[in-house]
């Protein structure tokens, strides 16, 4: 009637079952050993009863039905999430929004639904651009920027059900993708180009990017902004004078606008930029060139040629602005030749004489051209063939759109006046005055009468000395089509393959080839189109706009150096006499080198190293200091065949000689050796003073003034000279003082005598004579009067003290005509006395010097002193 046991089917079952109370039967069912529910969240088994009837063997016990026990373990929250990848990576195109980036994903461990599922996820990284879902989802917030940041990294962390968050954050990388745009990449905006480097590429590493657009073709224009570089572009800045000379044009070239001076002083009240010899007209200035400087016959060719920069004329009516103008000085209005802007038109007015045949001729020229009012340099030629005008702009020809007739004008005997920048209006106003003003800019207009210029010595006046470049055209590769413009300022290059044109542009190269060229930026421009197949335009290439930072060159520092000082008889003078024969022209440049490892405190040791440097001088003037030459006595003079072969050019004035032209320095030294000064009446004349100065670049670097003085010796001189060695006065035998090897240039310095040298040589000489002629007798006194005394010991001090002895001057004689040869004979002994005395004398060499000073002094007296001198000595 008991209840004995409870018995669990099932295989290993981690539960037993144990009887509480027999009676009642009551039990309990309770587990073996811990309960994991991640290993298995439930169990089922059938459990029964049995009584305490058994047997032995327990085979007679009775038990209850089967009951089904079905157990669910309870989940316990002891996992925390973790997710399924360490890192996460994903790529974006910049500029979009995405819905979802990528997902992340994280498990939790624990069995039960509440502790096992992630209910959420958070970004932990703070002021990012994204955002996450309970999903796991990352999206962008707002439009990523490639150039604003290229990667993201965020750290994310997720939370199960139980709010149990993870203990590992995981990283999340998001890389930035930029969007494709198709243009030139790889080239830097800034290009640093170093005076005599030669040709440099612009662009080394450019490629273009398509974004794999079908392209067929592509069309590039690189261009090269100058205009506001001196005129246009980098050229030469000498005088007109010496570029045309330089380019081979036919002399006689008359500057209009020189630079002001004593001899062309008509432009110093004009408006002037002097580095680029540019004249500024304001509508108000006008410049009269003086009676001479231009001939009034210009015969039925000549030439004018001039830069300007002109804009629009101000106002609706606009006036003739007068570029340059002859006109009546008085009584009349007549123009007779004149170049005028008007309405953006160039006009020149050329009205002949009359003559014989009293018919129309062409008399007015007329040429329209945009060029003209364009703000911008530009370089015009007029070339007169009467009939014919040609224009020549930037080197291309014009010839003009309309030509008008007029009469010939008829003889008078009125002056003409030839202005600048005005046009003078002698007649038909109360008073003389300027009228029609010029507003802009001008610079090296001339005038050369007699000759036009060829096509050739145009191209070259006005060529640019900087431009585009290609380096090894052969390499360029098939199928790439390239043009220049005249001043190569402007490159057009076509293609149909991209790598072809890739290559191509890495060449194009910047070359300047001036030795000191303007420093300062020229802009870079690139601009290109592309073709795709079947269609005219497919992608748009944006320009580059880059720049050419051109350097300053090391500044020359230009030394002349030679003799400074010569005299010559007057009759070499009659003759000529080379002034430089010895002139030495030497150009260095300093430069400061900079060690690797230098500090701060070291700059200001930095070595400094002097480099010789060859290059061009432009002019060279000797210049008489004080007063002018007087022409019917004296001259400079020059043997003009000193000049052929040469870029050379030389004028002469009475207030000096002028050498110009483009041409080396060792030329200029050859001519100046050959300047000869002629005096053919020197009587008036003791000396000359002369000053030489030379100049490259129209004045921009300047060398040293070097100053001669030249002596000339007259007759009465001359006898001086016959006393002295030849040397003194042959220029053959002149000597050159050299300063050491390890300076750059060796300045050469000859010092020769003037009057009051010779003469103190001739003293010198004198004195000499003296000295000996006494040192000879009183050693013959002295072997006299030690021969009678052989055994004295003073004999061994004999000229211990010799300056003492040599003062004393035996060629003054104060002996009386009836002086007795005792008395001779005493002076002689008194003067071996005196030696001994001075060989006994300890005394300084000053005090025996103050001493033989007194003793000449009273000597020179007379016989009334000698007996005093005999007592001192």
């Amino acid at each position: 009637g008991e209840i004995c046991a409870f018995k669990i089917h099932g295989h290993e079952m981690p539960f037993e079952a144990v009887v509480l109370n027999k009676t009642s039967g009551e039990g309990r069912l309770r587990a073996k050993s811990p309960i994991d529910c991640e290993l298995q969240k439930e169990y089922t088994f059938i459990i029964q009863a049995y009584d305490c009837g058994s047997g032995p063997g327990g085979t007679n016990w009775k038990k209850s039905h089967k009951a089904v026990v079905h157990i669910q373990v309870k989940d316990v929250n002891e996992f925390s999430p973790a997710f399924k990848e360490s890192v996460y990576k994903a790529t974006v195109t910049e500029g979009k929004i995405y819905d979802s980036i990528l997902q992340v994903e994280a498990i939790d461990e624990d069995c039960s639904p509440q502790y096992s599922q992630i209910c959420n996820y958070e970004i932990v990284t703070t002021d990012v651009p994204f955002a996450i879902d309970r999903n796991g989802n990352i999206r962008n917030t707002e439009k990523l920027n490639y150039d604003k940041q290229h990667q993201y990294e965020i750290m994310v962390t997720a939370f199960d059900c139980g709010q149990k968050h993870a203990t590992e954050d995981v990283l999340v990388r998001v890389n930035v993708k930029p969007v494709c745009k198709p243009g030139w990449q790889d080239w830097n905006k800034r290009i640093e180009y170093k005076p005599g480097s030669g040709s440099i590429p612009l662009f080394p590493s450019i490629h273009l990017e398509t974004c794999d657009g079908p392209v067929s073709s592509i069309h590039t224009t690189i261009e090269l902004q100058t205009n506001y570089i001196g005129k246009g572009c980098d050229r030469e800045t000498y005088s007109e004078k010496s570029l045309q000379k330089l380019c081979g044009a036919s002399s006689g070239a008359i500057d209009l606008l020189p630079s002001p001076t004593a001899t062309t002083n008509w432009t110093a009240g004009l408006l002037m930029d002097n580095n680029d010899m540019i004249f500024k007209f304001d509508g108000k200035q006008g410049a009269k060139i003086p009676d001479g400087i231009v001939p009034k016959n210009l015969t039925d060719q000549f030439t004018i040629t001039l830069w300007m920069k002109h804009g629009p004329s101000p106002g609706l009516r606009a006036e003739k602005e007068t570029i340059l103008c002859n006109s009546d000085k008085t009584e009349m209005n007549r123009h007779h030749y004149a170049l005028y802007v008007h309405n953006c038109r160039l006009v020149f007015l050329l009205r002949k004489d009359f003559d014989q045949a009293d018919t129309f001729r062409p008399a007015e020229f007329h040429w329209k051209l945009d060029q003209i009012c364009d703000k911008e340099w530009h370089y015009y030629i007029v070339n007169v063939e009467f009939p014919v005008v040609t224009l020549y702009m930037d080197g291309t020809t014009y010839e003009p759109y309309l030509v008008t007739n007029d009469w010939p004008i008829h003889p008078s005997h009125i002056a003409m006046q030839l202005t600048v920048g005005a046009c003078w209006q002698g007649g038909e106003v109360t008073k003389p005055r300027f009228a029609q003003y010029f507003h802009g800019s001008l610079a090296s207009l001339t005038i050369r009468p007699g000759k036009i210029e060829s096509q050739k010595v145009i191209s070259c006046l006005q060529a640019c000395k900087e431009g585009l470049d290609i380096n090894s055209l052969e390499s360029l590769g098939q199928g790439i089509k390239y043009h220049f413009n005249p001043s190569q300022s402007v490159l057009v290059m076509e293609g149909d393959d991209i790598e072809n044109i890739n290559q191509a542009l890495r060449k194009v190269s910047y070359i300047n080839s001036r030795q000191f060229p303007t420093a300062g930026v020229r802009r870079l421009k690139v601009s290109s189109k592309v073709q795709c197949f079947g269609e005219d335009v497919c992608i748009s290439i944006p320009d580059i706009d880059a720049y050419v930072m051109v350097f300053q060159a090391n500044e020359p520092k230009i030394t002349i150096s030679g003799m400074d000082h010569f005299a010559r008889p007057a009759e070499q003078f009659e003759r000529g006499v080379i002034l430089l024969p010895d002139i030495r022209i030497v150009s260095t440049v300093t430069k400061t080198e900079h060690p690797v490892d230098s500090k701060e405190h070291d700059r200001a040791n930095k070595p400094v190293v002097l480099e010789e440097m060859l290059h061009n001088l432009d002019f060279c003037d000797i210049l008489v200091i004080g007063a002018e030459l007087d022409p019917e006595q004296e001259c400079l003079e020059l043997d003009h065949v000193e000049l052929q072969g040469k870029h050379l050019d030389a004028t002469n004035s009475t207030a000096g000689y002028s050498i110009y032209g483009v041409d080396t320095m060792h030329n200029y030294e050859q001519v100046l050796r050959q300047v000869r000064y002629r005096n053919w009446y020197t009587s008036a004349t003791f000396d000359r003073k002369f000053r030489v100065k030379c100049s490259e670049l129209n004045g921009r670097y300047t060398s040293n003034e070097f100053n001669l003085e030249v002596n000339i010796l007259h007759s009465s001189n001359s006898n001086f000279m016959d006393h002295v060695s030849h040397m003194i006065v042959e220029p053959q035998f002149l000597q050159s003082v050299h300063h050491p090897e390890g300076s750059i240039s060796a300045v050469r310095s000859s010092v020769v005598p003037s009057v009051a040298t010779i003469v103190i040589i001739i003293c010198v000489s004198i004195l000499i004579f003296i000295i000996t002629l006494g040192v000879y007798r009183i050693r013959t006194a002295h072997q006299h009067s030690s021969g009678d005394n052989e055994g004295s010991k003073e004999n061994e001090m004999d000229w211990d003290d010799s300056a003492l002895t040599i003062t004393v001057n035996p060629m003054e004689k104060y002996e009386k005509p009836h002086q007795t040869e005792e008395e001779s004979e005493e002076e002689d002994i008194e003067d071996e006395e005196e030696d001994t005395t001075s060989a006994e004398s300890d005394e300084s060499e000053e005090e025996d010097e103050e001493e033989e000073e007194e003793e000449e002094v009273i000597v020179q007296k007379g016989d009334k002193q000698n007996a005093t001198r005999q007592e001192q000595l």
